[in-house]
């Protein structure tokens, strides 16, 4: 999955909280969040915070097929509510590798990618 794919997925399901989602269509359209906040922000405040809404359910969609796709819940994303050490558990798991096999949460997103990825 490309950058383009990884955004229009995530746009396209931008409330859909079932499923998986691999990690390169999460940190594509993290990343796609990352830059339109930053070249928004040096725009205008109020634009930045346009961007922000916008990509705010979406964001959190993936997020929870995200860690689905290790096999922990979608509530899992409350843990970044604590200062630090939830943003650095939750940022463990958002890195894990997908599991191979189908899950509570379904089968696998895509296509299986090396461990080294």
């Amino acid at each position: 999955m490309n950058f383009q794919q990884a955004v229009q997925t995530c746009f396209r399901k931008y409330v859909d909280f079932t499923g998986r989602a691999a990690r390169p269509e999460y940190w594509w359209f993290f990343l796609a969040y990352l830059l339109a906040g930053i070249v928004s922000g040096f725009i205008h405040e109020f634009l930045n915070y346009l961007v922000v809404l916008a990509f705010l359910l979406p964001l959190l969609a993936a997020g929870a097929r995200r860690l689905h796709d290790v096999g922990r819940s979608g509530w899992f994303l409350l843990l970044g509510l604590i200062p630090l050490i939830g943003s650095l558990v939750l940022l463990y798991f958002m890195v894990q590798p997908s599991q191979p096999e189908s899950n509570e949460y379904g089968p696998p997103a895509g296509p299986a990618l090396p461990a080294a990825f």
